[in-house]
């Protein structure tokens, strides 16, 4: 006989559903005593390590006894692991999340790609709090939360930035990154390129108070590993695609070992509090520890993901958290950890966790964590998760599971408690209200910061009508446009000039020899400049060390530069857009970007 699950009280209903009312007038102010930071004589030094796309299930101590992460054991055992820890169903939103203390929504996050990746300029991030506070700060890694000044990391707190801006990147070994607003050419695996920077960045600021961000791109794809992981994951017995993802995780592992030995000899592991965890659930079907769902799942495996937070003598080894907590919640807890002051801010969504973390449980109030629709979530729309229970919503779903009695979603149990979903949904509808009151719209791409003198209009955050389209399937970063077949195509980008002046008019094309001496036009604020295709430039892609083939990613290649002349830009917002009047060959081009450059 089945055993029924209790229904859930109207009183504990309602308690839940006043704690959700009360949240925006409680965490807008979170306490913050700085008694942490009191006990240990000084601030904090600030490590925080994020994966991206490594499940819950990525790790040994979780069950998966096909990998090796010895160094992210030990470092759950020497700190607080989190049990149920919640993030975003993708990327950009997690980031914006961690970093803001508030729901992605609310930050201007929607997506992935198309500038919808773009956190508001408004936002205050934990970089901006610490930097604020006179911590010194460093991102290395990948941003993926707007590439244009202000939203770039330059401009959200960071006085430092080594990585990219985009969703991925396309190649792992002797690639090309940005530094501080500049292409630099790096040597050697792109995770222990980013390591090598921070490495140094932590050096450098020993004296002082650093928050030290490394955002890692890897395990997402492409799938490229050195050798030496590959091969040993391939002698277990796993396809060529888990081979990579846990051989560039092991890597990880080996990486996060290095900052760990780093700050030990700089006898700042008493002073450093080191945080470990993954963006969403895992890109490939493998191990999940039996959790429904992954990467772009409302479901558990989708959004269920390590954390680890070490702080010698001030959180106990070994402990573990059973509460629920989410990525709103880390920079009002940082932020309380350091002692530092709560800078103004936009209402928070998160929770100060200090409390679970000294293991002081009595009085901890349960809650309501919200998953909100994102760009690229085709199946299920939205969650919310209690310490009991998931209710997932959509316009084809509305299913409930009691996570303490089926952990791993077997049983939906929506239809024998009605009231209990009901209120669940009432509580997500609210929610989700509140997260778009200022409406979801791609941004425009900001113009004329001094901070920025060369914008670059990307590919993926074009507006394409006609024939053109992207090369890639979705736009994603890194692609570019192609099938310009007609003079009636348009490729189209959104500006607000912040500063007027005349401005460099450039674009990066591709053209095969049969399509030279089309002519094309770019307009913009009433003024137009003209110019003809008169090389041609049509390179193979470059080399890339693959695992396994590409579905969703666009290959590199090297970009010609096409500069057409100058335009006169007036304040204010306004479209910038580039047609053909004349086609030489099948095509015109295929167009990587239009760049601007500030003439002085």
């Amino acid at each position: 006989m089945r055993r029924r699950t209790p229904l859930l009280n109207l009183a504990a209903i309602q308690r839940l559903w006043l704690w959700l009312i009360a949240l925006a007038v409680l965490v807008s102010s979170v306490p913050v005593d700085g008694k942490a930071a009191k006990q240990a004589g000084k601030r904090p030094n600030i490590l925080f390590i994020i994966a991206d796309d490594m499940g819950y299930g990525d790790i040994r101590s979780h069950g998966n006894e096909k990998i090796d992460t010895p160094t992210l054991d030990r470092l759950a055992a020497s700190g607080a692991r989190f049990d149920r820890f919640y993030v975003s169903p993708l990327c950009a939103p997690t980031r914006a999340s961690l970093l803001t203390g508030r729901y992605p929504l609310r930050a201007g996050v929607a997506g992935v790609t198309r500038g919808l990746e773009t956190m508001r300029a408004e936002e205050v991030t934990m970089a901006e709090a610490l930097q604020q506070a006179g911590y010194t700060t460093g991102i290395f890694g990948k941003w993926h939360n707007g590439q244009h000044y202000p939203n770039h990391p330059l401009g959200q707190g960071f006085d430092e930035f080594l990585g990219f801006c985009g969703g991925h990147w396309n190649n792992y070994f002797d690639t090309m990154l940005e530094h501080n607003g500049r292409p630099v050419r790096t040597n050697g695996y792109i995770t222990d390129v980013l390591t090598d920077a921070a490495i140094r960045f932590v050096e450098s600021n020993r004296a002082r108070p650093f928050f030290a961000y490394v955002p890692y791109n890897a395990p997402h794809s492409p799938f490229q590993v050195p050798d030496r992981y590959f091969t040993k994951y391939k002698a277990r017995g796993l396809d060529d695609t888990t081979a990579s993802v846990y051989g560039m995780v092991e890597n990880i592992d080996d990486n996060v070992a290095r900052l760990l030995d780093k700050l030990d000899e700089l006898k700042l592991r008493d002073s450093t509090v080191v945080i470990f965890m993954t963006d969403n659930g895992p890109q490939t079907d493998r191990y999940k520890s039996g959790m429904k769902g992954r990467k772009g799942s409302v479901d558990e495996g989708g959004v269920r993901v390590p954390l680890f937070v070490r702080w010698p003598n001030q959180i106990k080894s070994g402990l573990t958290v059973k509460q629920i907590a989410a990525h709103i919640d880390l920079l009002p807890t940082v932020v309380n950890l350091t002692g530092i002051s709560m800078p103004k801010t936009l209402p928070l969504d998160g929770r100060n966790l200090v409390p679970l973390l000294k293991d002081k449980v009595d009085g901890w109030v349960d809650r309501m964590i919200f998953t909100h629709p994102t760009n690229g979530q085709a199946e299920a729309a939205g969650a919310v998760r209690t310490t009991r229970w998931r209710a997932v919503f959509s316009n084809t779903r509305q299913e409930l599971y009691d996570m303490l009695a089926d952990p791993n979603q077997n049983q939906d149990v929506a239809a024998t408690h009605p009231e209990v979903i009901q209120n669940l949904r009432t509580a997500y509808e609210a929610s989700l209200k509140d997260a778009t009151a200022r409406g979801i719209e791609r941004p425009q791409i900001p113009v004329g910061y001094k901070q920025s003198p060369v914008v670059e209009l990307p590919a993926p955050e074009a507006y394409l009508s006609g024939n053109v389209k992207w090369f890639g399937k979705a736009g994603y970063a890194n692609d570019w446009i192609t099938d310009w077949t007609n003079t009636s195509d348009r490729v189209a980008w959104e500006l607000d000039v912040v500063r007027g002046g005349r401005y460099e008019v450039t674009l990066r094309y591709t053209c095969a020899k049969e399509n030279v001496n089309s002519k094309v036009r770019v307009e913009v604020g009433g003024k137009s400049v003209e110019g003809a295709v008169k090389q041609a430039h049509d390179p193979a892609p470059l080399t890339s060390p693959d695992r396994v083939t590409r579905r969703g990613e666009v290959y590199e290649k090297v970009w010609a530069p096409l500069t057409l002349g100058e335009v006169q830009l007036t304040q204010g917002r306004t479209r910038l857009t580039v047609t053909a009047l004349s086609i030489a060959g099948k095509q015109v081009m295929d167009l990587k970007s239009v760049e601007l450059r500030r003439i002085q």
